[in-house]
């Protein structure tokens, strides 16, 4: 069942990535074409500075999961519901605060644009834009974490997906009318509304959650150690946009929004293959043995689909930009070394994803906070430093400093504190991983090119590259990781014969 739950999971969270990835193209392109450039990096710039107030949610979220996994497995209903009424109670406080941080950044967030947009025109567009963050905390977040915690992901991604498209109908009609982009932001907020009130009537309804049952009040023990480590990580995570929009411009946010939703949907494509859930219940139901053989296994898978993803996008980026912004003329959006680096810096993040998982799963926040820190505060110092002199690629080396630090950590102590084996394991992985880039990079050099002047001829080159990747990637995987790759074909197979 749990193999099965896995599936689903991946597979809804699959095809989420797909429709998000053309979500991330399809609006940000109509805006640039037709609003200009300034408006979209106004919009990116507005959505990451409103992404802060995930500093209130206090690293509640993870905290939750990792609480309801053992209920969860001994089926007691109880804890469960008192975990969850806890856990209402405070994103509800959440969003209430957040309707006080839109207020404040409505008078903060305009002086650094003054000269751009009116103040009317940048606090409409702040107001509309908060709506669904405010839905999302005050209805749905703790239905959603529920659903996680339950290996039921796929529902949540059924939702998403629904309203993603939903959400790119809605622009694609309006824009042709040529509205403005205060409506298109409102009717795209308005649907993004369903998510959370689906969620939550999904839950109440399928599981009875009845917060009246049950007055038990639950304590979060590691509450103020998911705080460190959620606050640090938000800071991290909107460090870069934060920085070209106070010391650069709104133009170059622009140029980094658009490298940066293709770099997202590369990433929530890897994010769609992760088991967290299951790893929690096994760490719930202490089998440590059968941890260590499938987290080897889902290590080797993982690192081939990221491996194959992300060499072929350090290649690929920047000649789909240059084919996706063409005839825009009011910046330039053709930016190489700052496409290599940008990649490079999500590749180490991609990297450290399954150590992420299997540390958030067995509740290890304390023991790793201090190095959210160090991340959020490296990242932050050096790319201040840096972008004085080289701008956007400053703060895209600033978070490649600070992605290879907070990435050693976490490899370092899911081995040794959860696993309890040999770093190695790990290691040589990781070193397979750089030889294999490095030689798919060095064979692509060699081979000819189509001149890459529309998407079809992108879409002939990205067809050349991936497929020297999945060899060259597949092959190395075959003969260094043997073991791992013949249980994994042998779990899938019996997998699918006990769905047929």
């Amino acid at each position: 069942m749990r193999s099965k739950k896995a599936i689903y999971n991946i597979i809804s969270n699959f095809v989420l990535q797909l429709i998000t990835i053309a979500y991330g193209f399809i609006v940000p392109k109509i805006i640039i074409s037709c609003f200009g450039s300034n408006i979209n990096g106004l919009v990116s710039s507005i959505t990451q500075f409103l992404a802060y107030i995930a500093l209130l949610e206090s690293g509640f979220g993870p905290v939750i999961k990792s609480v309801l996994y053992k209920p969860i497995a001994n089926k007691d209903n109880r804890t469960i519901i008192s975990i969850l009424r806890t856990s209402e109670k405070f994103f509800r406080t959440i969003a209430l605060v957040f309707l006080l941080y839109i207020f404040v950044l409505c008078f903060i967030y305009p002086v650094f644009i003054s000269k751009d947009y009116s103040w009317l025109f940048t606090v409409s567009l702040i107001v509309i834009i908060g709506i669904s963050t405010f839905a999302e905390y005050f209805f749905g977040m703790t239905y959603k974490l529920f659903l996680q915690a339950k290996q039921k992901s796929y529902i949540v991604s059924i939702i998403q997906i629904a309203t993603y498209v939903l959400s790119i109908i809605c622009v694609v009609v309006l824009a042709k009318f040529e509205v403005s982009i205060h409506i298109i932001k409102l009717a795209t907020g308005i649907v993004f509304v369903l998510r959370p009130l689906l969620q939550n009537y999904y839950v109440k309804r399928k599981y009875h959650i009845n917060f009246k049952d049950y007055t038990d009040k639950y304590e979060l023990k590691q509450k103020w150690d998911g705080l460190a480590q959620h606050i640090a990580a938000v800071i991290h995570s909107n460090t870069d946009i934060t920085i070209l929009t106070v010391f650069v411009n709104l133009a170059e946010v622009s140029v980094y929004s658009v490298y940066y939703f293709v770099i997202k949907g590369i990433k929530s494509i890897i994010q769609s293959i992760g088991i967290d859930s299951s790893f929690g219940d096994m760490i719930a139901k202490k089998e440590i043995n059968n941890l260590n053989q499938k987290f080897s296994m889902y290590e080797v898978m993982f690192f081939t689909i990221a491996t194959i993803i992300f060499t072929s996008a350090i290649l690929l980026i920047t000649p789909f930009v240059s084919v996706y912004t063409k005839g825009i003329t009011d910046v330039n959006y053709v930016r190489y070394t700052f496409g290599y680096l940008l990649v490079v810096s999500e590749y180490i993040w991609v990297i450290r994803l399954p150590y992420i998982g299997l540390t958030y799963s067995a509740g290890h926040f304390k023991e790793t906070r201090v190095g959210a820190w160090v991340e959020c505060f490296s990242n932050i110092v050096v790319s201040i430093i840096l972008v004085w002199k080289y701008g956007i690629i400053g703060v895209t080396i600033g978070t490649i400093v600070a992605m290879t630090i907070r990435t050693i950590e976490f490899i370092y102590h899911a081995n040794k504190y959860i696993l309890a084996r040999d770093i190695w394991e790990s290691i040589k992985k990781i070193i397979v991983v750089v030889v294999e880039t490095s030689i798919i990079i060095f064979i692509c050099g060699l081979l000819p090119k189509v001149e890459n002047i529309s998407y079809a001829n992108w879409i002939i080159n990205a067809i050349i590259v991936v497929l020297v990747a999945s060899v060259v990637t597949v092959s190395f995987n075959f003969v260094c990781f043997k073991c791992e790759i013949r249980e994994l074909l042998y779990m899938l197979k019996k997998t699918l014969k006990r769905k047929k």
